[in-house]
């Protein structure tokens, strides 16, 4: 793992964020997000930079529930991939999430190859307790409804597998 760090994102690598995975958004890879939308969540990313000072990866990490986060928006440059960055930025979620105590991470990925290889698993119909489901159904975030499965998602998480890993 040379030629670049991850590092926590900061305010000027936004414009950045944008412009690494809206080719993702175009393919209907990710779910765009607006600018705004970033700002307000930038403390959920880290980044990886190459040694010249390029943007070439990108990964959050939103937390859901008191056990329960979300890897969102992780996305490599095409010239950088299979080169170690995603694995790089995934582990940097991974401690994010152990620091912050949670112990299940939720992803919802067209690369299911790559999340298997990090010890995620298919979900299948998994859900949660119904207490926990009848506080977690109240939110407005997509993520959450996405992990919860609700029919006003099915638009976003076609040919997406819901995919689940234990801490």
């Amino acid at each position: 793992m040379t030629g670049f760090q991850v590092r926590r994102a900061r305010t000027s690598d936004v414009v950045k964020i944008v412009d690494l995975v809206e080719p993702l958004v175009q393919r209907r890879i990710l779910l765009g997000k607006e600018r705004v939308d970033l700002y307000g969540s930038l403390q959920e990313f880290v980044v990886a930079e190459s040694d010249e000072g390029e943007l070439i990866g990108c990964g959050a990490l939103h937390v859901m529930w008191e056990d329960l986060g979300e890897v969102r928006t992780l996305a490599v440059a095409d010239g950088w991939l299979g080169r170690g960055v995603g694995h790089a930025l995934l582990d940097a979620l991974e401690r994010d999430a152990r620091e912050l105590g949670l112990s299940r991470l939720f992803c919802l990925t067209f690369e299911v190859g790559f999340f298997s290889r990090h010890g995620f698993e298919d979900m299948g119909a998994e859900t949660v307790d119904p207490e926990v489901y009848a506080e977690l159904v109240r939110s407005h975030d997509e993520g959450v409804a996405e992990f919860l499965d609700l029919a006003r998602v099915k638009q976003n998480t076609l040919g997406n597998t819901r995919m689940l890993k234990l801490l």
